[in-house]
């Protein structure tokens, strides 16, 4: 367990997930929480990185910077999302070995499970067959992380895990209109059809995918009971185990943000992988589970968007 004044960095605290941990963290008590921006440490230069860990020597390390983007960043940029997510994390996690980090924590993203792999997907299908080729660039970063923190734990027992998230969102995301997930980009979209008297909103593919999303403050309330509860070589699924259409979703999005006009479907456009549902069995026999439903979770994005107008530019 996690001593209320241990020195925990957060890396990453300024993305959706970091500063969800940052916040989980101090609403239970932790007091010792290091933060650095991309100014202040660059988690891509490895001078720098082991300059931070040999002065600072944290306790606990919860990795959750990572080069991040929708479907179009990833397939356009596949080479820079490769570089930037294995140099960043491997100086990390090597830093934080080297420093007698006593856990790390290395947050991965679901993505890194085979294109066609069994639904709900185990844990245990990791590397049984061939990835998705858009984003295969961001998994191969992924699993290295994973790989790196599994092999340090075999060759020099130290015990640092992972956790593999579903589709997340909530308070900090990324409303950017073409570099953004699909569900805060259909609350941007909803939101500026009302705004602006919209009689239609044409969406992509025909609703048919089946997708899984947890509220990422859920996330990270599993990431700190991960810290203290568990321990191995095996990555932690994170999501709700529940899943339903994106015609569903758009739906509940349009009813949250208030757009009552009509939705078309682009069937031209792709659909994207027909299912993609975790199976969150494993943390749920280490006793947790998710605590925000859907609609409700969106309510508190789209007030998190109105709240922060800047946002939407990112």
């Amino acid at each position: 367990m996690m001593e209320k004044n241990a020195k925990i960095y957060v890396a990453g605290h300024r993305g959706m997930v970091g500063s969800a941990i940052v916040r989980e963290l101090e609403r239970q008590g932790y007091t010792n929480i290091i933060t650095r921006t991309h100014k202040e440490l660059d988690l891509c230069r490895q001078a720098q990185v082991e300059k931070f860990f040999a002065e600072e020597k944290p306790e606990y390390v919860f990795l959750a910077a990572a080069k991040v983007g929708g479907i179009v960043a990833n397939s356009e940029a596949l080479a820079d999302f490769m570089y930037d997510n294995m140099i960043l994390e491997m100086n990390v996690i090597n830093s934080a070995w080297k420093n007698g980090c006593k856990k790390l924590e290395f947050l991965g993203s679901s993505c890194i499970y085979p294109r066609m792999a069994p639904q709900p997907m185990p844990e245990s299908c990791l590397l049984t067959s061939e990835l998705e080729k858009t984003n295969e660039a961001y998994a191969l970063a992924k699993i290295s992380g994973l790989k790196y923190c599994e092999f340090l734990n075999k060759q020099y027992g130290t015990d640092y895990i992972s956790v593999m998230p579903t589709n997340l969102y909530g308070p900090n995301d990324n409303y950017h209109p073409e570099h953004s997930h699909v569900l805060p980009a259909l609350i941007r979209r909803f939101h500026e059809a009302k705004e602006s008297g919209a009689k239609s909103v044409t969406c992509w593919g025909d609703g048919s995918p089946l997708r899984e999303f947890l509220y990422v403050d859920d996330l990270a309330n599993l990431c700190v009971f991960l810290m203290n509860n568990y321990s191995g070589n095996e990555t932690v699924n994170a999501g709700t185990g529940k899943e339903l259409t994106i015609k569903e979703l758009t739906e509940l999005v349009a009813k949250v943000v208030g757009y009552e006009g009509e939705i078309l479907w682009d069937t031209s456009r792709p659909n994207g992988t027909p299912r993609k549902l975790l199976d969150v069995s494993k943390a749920a026999k280490l006793g947790w589970t998710y605590k925000t439903e859907l609609e409700d979770g969106i309510r508190l994005a789209y007030k998190d968007f109105l709240e922060n107008p800047m946002r939407a530019e990112r």
